[in-house]
């Protein structure tokens, strides 16, 4: 049977933390069972936990005025919630919700900002994933703006399989639409188009990954720039093995 230690060290930051610092995570701490689509944090409400996600992928998005939503972020388990409270903030103005079901280990806001004072070796950690996951949002924009939304689709296919480290996760053409900040109709054409080219297996609303290394020769060069800001130190997985097309270029 898995230890609570065994549990919590999935998320990178916990598994290159201190014996003394890891023990007072678990005492003050516990595993949350994310609900797909389950609210994380609304805008400008204060921030009373962070979480680190294990096995489950939480979403950021921007909220328009018309009720509209983008992605800005995901969290999996290389990083944390946690991000506004390093900022010295207390609110996020952005929401965040469950995008792929799992645990993530619940932690109170008042313990992490006390680790971050106290330890040299958790706030150094943090801020690694803070670099990270600034760079990622950059890249995202100029993803956003450059490349299509096929390209973009298997992007996102391929960081959310990094996540969840499964083959099979829940996404509808309209979730996936609202993450890529792209018409419905023109998503559903890209997830046809990678399900006919036999990457993917899309039925009742989940995605099963079928041929990885077509997927990463379809997407853009964003997604390989994201893996490598984060690493194999914060558990993302390394590239696939170059295919015969591949080599050729």
């Amino acid at each position: 049977m898995e230890t609570i230690r065994e549990s919590i060290e999935k998320n990178a930051i916990f598994k290159e933390l201190s014996a003394a610092d890891l023990g007072a995570v678990i005492d003050d701490g516990s595993v949350h069972a994310f609900a797909l689509r389950e609210n994380v944090y609304e805008p400008l409400d204060p921030i009373t936990d962070v979480y680190f996600p294990l096995d489950c992928v939480l979403s950021v998005v921007n909220l328009m005025r018309d009720g509209t939503m983008i992605e800005i972020g995901t969290i999996g388990k290389e990083g944390t919630t946690g991000i506004p409270l390093v900022m010295g903030s207390e609110t996020t103005p952005n929401r965040a919700f469950c995008q792929v079901n799992g645990n993530a280990w619940k932690m109170r806001a008042s313990t992490f900002r006390a680790l971050l004072d106290r330890s040299a070796n958790f706030r150094s950690l943090v801020n690694r994933y803070l670099q990270a996951y600034v760079n990622m949002l950059g890249q995202f924009a100029a993803c956003n703006r450059l490349h299509s939304v096929y390209e973009r689709a298997a992007r996102w296919i391929l960081m959310t399989q990094d996540r969840v480290d499964d083959d099979a996760f829940p996404l509808t053409h309209e979730f996936l639409a609202t993450m890529l900040g792209s018409r419905r109709s023109g998503v559903t054409i890209a997830a046809a188009a990678l399900q006919n080219a036999g990457f993917i297996a899309y039925r009742r609303g989940v995605i099963t990954v079928l041929n990885r290394g077509g997927l990463e020769e379809t997407t853009c060069e964003c997604y390989d720039v994201t893996r490598k800001q984060f690493g194999d130190a914060l558990l993302m997985r390394p590239a696939a093995a170059p295919t015969l097309s591949s080599a050729r270029r």
